[in-house]
């Protein structure tokens, strides 16, 4: 028989123990260079998880139990919430009438979150357009130099929005209401496009007033109030309704901005398995950007990652200290899901941007296209891509 030191079995101990947390299934063993990747000094002990959602095994994890500030991974927390709440075909409508005075009107809204004072964005992504509604009431009175505008559930934002589009020709002085009272057939409405569109467009670009909006709609239509507590409330509920353990969260708001807000990348994984199992959820994955592609991911992997463009789908994150990222990364005919947390970043763009480049490098050692697929080439890098807050 033969006797081992103390030593030698602890390193046998060691050794199992990693690839008992690195061997996917199909018996097959991540690359080196992902496990050397996941240690990077750039990402200074991330939380990270990947898993297959087909065998539900954990092919890799680290400290992924662990709280931490998500950044804009968040915002798959609140669409998700928003979708569950309202439904893809969810459409919000904003109203003018007049009242008993020829230069008060009464504008209505349903919670439009995308009013837009812009018409280029109004054209592009079919918006709805705020300054028609006030136009139709200065037709019935062309020569009017200045409006009383009663609202009701329009963003305050909106309105100030409207007054600066109206500057230097006619003045609009605002009155909230909180009872529009009998008013005659509205002189006009807009509809926005169907939630689909604006989460798909949230998820596209992070966009954290959208995010802010459609977190705070869902608390209150839940029955929570509109403010951190509601939220922390609405997605608890979300999370006991999918049946998805979130030990340790805390939520500040709905777009990923706090840096007090808290949540595991497991919590983030199983999240996104249900996403992408449950076909009323579908609109979160078509949202999430593509590689080298589309949105927040469209500049990268491009340079530092090539092997991995068009093959990672997923929602990125970032505040001064945070670098984050979560979805799916195609492994031939597999979709891993993934999640990684890097909370611990010095607060440098130099040292975001190493983080970044760790977690694209990382996921290229896996992404493999489906056989016989043809290979994905990434568009030309444009500098004058729609601002992203990620």
């Amino acid at each position: 028989m033969v006797k081992l030191s103390q030593r030698t079995v602890a390193i046998i101990g060691v050794l199992t123990f990693s690839l008992s947390i690195t061997a996917p299934s199909y018996g097959e063993v991540l690359p080196a260079n992902f496990l050397s990747l996941s240690a990077a000094p750039a990402l200074n002990h991330a939380g990270i998880i990947l898993i297959d959602p087909k065998s539900n095994e954990t092919l890799f994890s680290n400290a992924p139990d662990v709280v931490r500030a998500p950044a804009s991974v968040l915002k798959l927390v609140s669409t998700t919430s928003a979708l569950k709440t309202f439904g893809a075909e969810k459409t919000f409508t904003t109203s003018i009438s007049k009242t008993d005075k020829p230069n008060k009107f009464l504008l209505v809204g349903g919670g439009d979150p995308w009013l837009t004072t812009n018409k280029l964005e109004a054209e592009k992504d079919k918006r709805a357009f705020l300054p028609y509604l006030i136009n139709k009431a200065i037709e019935k009175n062309p020569q009017i130099k200045a409006i009383s505008l009663q609202y009701k559930n329009i963003y305050y934002q909106d309105i100030q929005a409207v007054q600066r589009y109206y500057k230097g020709r006619i003045k609009i002085y605002p009155h909230l209401v909180s009872d529009s009272g009998a008013v005659e057939r509205p002189l006009a409405q807009i509809v926005s496009p169907k939630l689909s569109s604006i989460i798909e467009f949230t998820l596209l670009w992070s966009d954290n007033l959208l995010a802010a909006r459609l977190s705070l709609m869902a608390a209150k239509a839940n029955g929570f109030p509109a403010d951190s507590a509601g939220l922390q409330a609405s997605f608890e509920k979300l999370f006991t309704e999918f049946n998805i353990a979130a030990p340790g969260l805390v939520i500040k708001d709905g777009a990923g901005l706090s840096h007090e807000t808290r949540i595991s990348a497991r919590t983030i994984v199983e999240l996104l398995v249900r996403i992408k199992s449950d076909p009323s959820l579908q609109v979160i994955y078509d949202g999430l950007p593509l590689a080298g592609v589309s949105g927040t991911l469209k500049n990268r992997f491009v340079k530092d990652a090539p092997a991995a463009v068009g093959l990672v789908k997923a929602k990125t994150g970032w505040i001064n200290t945070t670098v984050s990222l979560a979805g799916f990364v195609n492994v031939g005919e597999s979709d891993y899901v993934f999640a990684v947390i890097a909370d611990r970043i010095v607060n440098k763009e130099a040292a975001r941007q190493s983080a970044r480049v760790a977690i694209d490098k990382m996921l290229a050692t896996i992404a493999k296209p489906i056989p016989g697929a043809p290979p994905i080439s990434p568009e030309p890098i444009n500098s004058l891509a729609v601002p992203t807050n990620d």
